[in-house]
């Protein structure tokens, strides 16, 4: 028998992926692993990214869900991939494989960390902001439409009776740099400063006065969450990586409390924020 393997990032990513296909088919967890032979406990640790799965343990889910072609070839290499540590994914255009893995850490996650050079995070993004941010990258329109619509998607955790504790840092720069123009810029900044009032989110600004310091190096997000191991996700241009060993792990959390010590307080941060928001609207 083939050893079964550790879950990794991607086996997560994949276990969500099977259990939203067995919800739309109104299946029940205990009648398919009957049908498998399986013990109920076993899909369900699969699902929840707790137990690896084989090739072959995977073709005969797919099987039972319908699942052919393009598809089903993309959740087998899926699979293939879920046996090494971490994960690199390169894209082109509108929602991968990575996406949805990344919406999926961000709604289970108790607690996001966050450091963002350049840009609002996409949390925290207005609908404009974002469509503004998709138009000046040059992603195609019908590309741009997914995406928005997927962000404001993302953004439902916010609204749960529980929501991820979250612990976001910005540079300066973010606040000053007129996406969409200044009026637009400055609603976004009001935006900000009222989310900024919820219990469940710490948002810190790094002034420019701060000069050089290590978070130039680029952006990142730290996932916790309630029984599975951390995870950090890089993102570029046409790639993504997802991190996922203690060490990788926490080098990201010092940098995090790092940026956190050099940032303005909160309350200094709205401060600002309210500062740079009313010279957007006299400009």
């Amino acid at each position: 028998m083939a050893k079964q393997s550790a879950p990794t990032v991607v086996g997560r990513g994949l276990g969500g992926e099977l259990r939203q296909m067995r919800r739309a088919r109104r299946l029940t967890g205990s009648g398919v692993a009957t049908q498998l032979g399986w013990q109920p406990s076993k899909l369900s640790r699969i699902e929840t990214g707790q137990q690896g799965i084989r090739l072959e343990e995977i073709a005969a889910l797919l099987a039972i869900y319908g699942v052919v072609g393009e598809e089903r070839k993309r959740l087998l290499d899926m699979a293939r991939r879920g046996r090494e540590p971490g994960w690199w994914e390169t894209h082109s255009v509108g929602l991968t494989p990575w996406s949805r893995t990344f919406i999926r850490f961000e709604a289970e996650a108790t607690r996001i960390v966050g450091w963002e050079p350049l840009l609002v995070p996409g949390l925290l993004q207005l609908p404009e902001y974002t469509s503004a941010l998709m138009k000046a990258c040059g992603v195609a329109p019908a590309d741009a439409q997914a995406r928005v619509a997927a962000r404001l998607g993302r953004q439902a955790i916010l609204a749960r009776d529980e929501p991820p504790e979250l612990s976001l840092v910005i540079d300066e720069m973010v606040l000053r740099r007129p996406l969409g123009g200044r009026r637009l810029m400055a609603r976004q900044l009001h935006h900000l400063i009222e989310m900024a009032d919820r219990p469940n989110l710490t948002l810190q600004v790094v002034p420019l006065a701060c000069g050089g310091h290590s978070g130039l190096d680029g952006a990142f997000v730290l996932f916790d969450f309630d029984r599975l191991p951390p995870v950090v996700h890089l993102e570029h241009r046409i790639s993504s990586i997802f991190l996922e060993k203690p060490d990788q792990v926490d080098v990201f959390r010092r940098e995090a409390d790092t940026l956190a010590r050099s940032a303005l307080s909160p309350v200094e941060s709205v401060k600002l924020i309210a500062q740079v928001a009313v010279e957007h609207e006299r400009e």
